[in-house]
């Protein structure tokens, strides 16, 4: 699995783009464009690397995350995915749920060439947040962050869901490489270890 990461948006999200280097088939996660040449860096990388994208993958609704959905899918014509339960915040885009979108659920798979990553469904930050699950890494979205985790103050969000989601992260493995929604990159392991807010568990 090949990863590369673009900070995207006036609240530098993280989108990336996940690929299988032997059959050039990827997802893009968490879109969240404010600006053309967001798209184009994106767009770029895709056709100078021969990728053939699959699907848009939100990892939950919120703007920053959703916002260059509509761009992505007008160019390549694929699915945009995204939990049930945020799922009515594509109507916000003006993209209303069609039967060319994937509706995700706790414990389904995405799969792209030889890679399956698996739906983990971890609100908190909003009620259909999820995280993407693989074989060594996740992609928690705005769920757990390097040194903190994602706020619980919105519409939809909730402190309980978001303790039972976070003793779902760190049940994987210490080894797990952990790819946020915002910040750097870290491992199940060092969170445990230092991120303040896993004192709850």
């Amino acid at each position: 699995m090949k990863i590369q990461a673009f900070t995207v948006g006036m609240l530098s999200t993280n989108c990336y783009v996940v690929s299988c280097p032997e059959t050039k088939e990827a997802i893009i996660i968490d879109p969240g464009f404010e600006a053309d040449y967001e798209a184009e860096q994106v767009m770029r990388y895709v056709d100078e690397n021969q990728l053939k994208v699959k699907f848009i993958v939100n990892t939950h609704g919120h703007a920053d995350h959703i916002s260059g959905d509509l761009v992505l899918k007008s160019k390549y014509g694929v699915p945009v995915c995204i939990h049930t339960y945020d799922a009515g915040c594509l109507n916000d885009l003006g993209e209303h749920l069609s039967p060319v979108n994937v509706l995700l659920e706790d414990g389904g798979l995405l799969k792209f060439g030889r890679v399956s990553l698996k739906v983990m469904h971890t609100p908190g930050h909003s009620l259909g947040s999820i995280s993407l699950v693989g074989e060594t890494l996740v992609f928690t979205g705005d769920t757990l962050f390097a040194g903190g985790i994602g706020r619980t103050d919105f519409a939809g969000s909730s402190n309980r869901d978001m303790r039972v989601s976070l003793k779902k992260l760190v049940g994987l493995s210490d080894d797990y490489v952990v790819y946020p929604g915002h910040g750097c990159a870290s491992t199940i392991g060092e969170e445990k270890r230092v991120n303040p807010f896993l004192l709850w568990l």
